[in-house]
């Protein structure tokens, strides 16, 4: 488990940082990357939620902020062929699941999109629009280092299956979509 008592170590003053399995790595390494990049998202998480994020969606996004230090932990211990005497924790299948458990009861009562939704509207669905546009920057960050490295594929899965339900919640927190900011296209031509 964790055990913190000292802040700063010093040991990430030369550049490098240490992965789970002890390895010492550069801080520029993509998988410093994509692991610092879920960090962010999970903050912003907890910046939408304190912007008003109603419930049952903020309590979903509590799970959700506990999940992402499971994405953050899986990426930190790089894939073995290797048994280990205590396996590394991995995301696993029944946690996307969940995900798309609450897209679909969240986007049930939602009218089909006629238009692309401008980011907006209330302050929390401006707030879950910026946490989807940080997790998919993140997904990307975590393909780019599966281009060079082997990671769990449920990982990427994760966070595609995030963004999209961050999307149908910031469409729930705009009165279930009747006030989402449509695109019109050419509008100011």
């Amino acid at each position: 488990m964790v055990y913190l008592n000292r802040i700063y170590t010093r040991t990430g003053d030369d550049g490098q940082t240490g992965l789970g399995d002890g390895t010492r790595i550069a801080k520029t390494h993509p998988r410093i990357k994509a692991y610092g990049g879920v960090d962010e998202l999970n903050s912003v998480l907890g910046l939408a939620i304190a912007h008003g994020v109603p419930e049952p969606f903020a309590g979903w996004m509590k799970h959700i902020q506990n999940d992402l230090f499971d994405v953050g932990s899986d990426l930190c211990f790089p894939e073995t062929e290797e048994p280990k005497e205590t396996p590394e924790l991995r995301v696993v299948a029944s946690q996307i699941e969940q995900l798309e458990q609450w897209i679909d009861a969240a986007n049930e009562p939602l009218e089909p999109l006629t238009s692309f939704v401008l980011p907006g509207g209330s302050l929390a669905s401006a707030a879950l629009h910026q946490t989807r546009a940080v997790c998919r920057r993140v997904e990307i960050d975590v393909l780019q280092l599966a281009e060079f490295e082997v990671i769990n594929p449920q990982v990427t899965m994760y966070l595609n299956r995030l963004s999209d339900l961050l999307f149908v919640l910031a469409r729930a927190c705009n009165s279930n979509g009747k006030d989402d900011v449509l695109w019109i296209p050419g509008k100011n031509r």
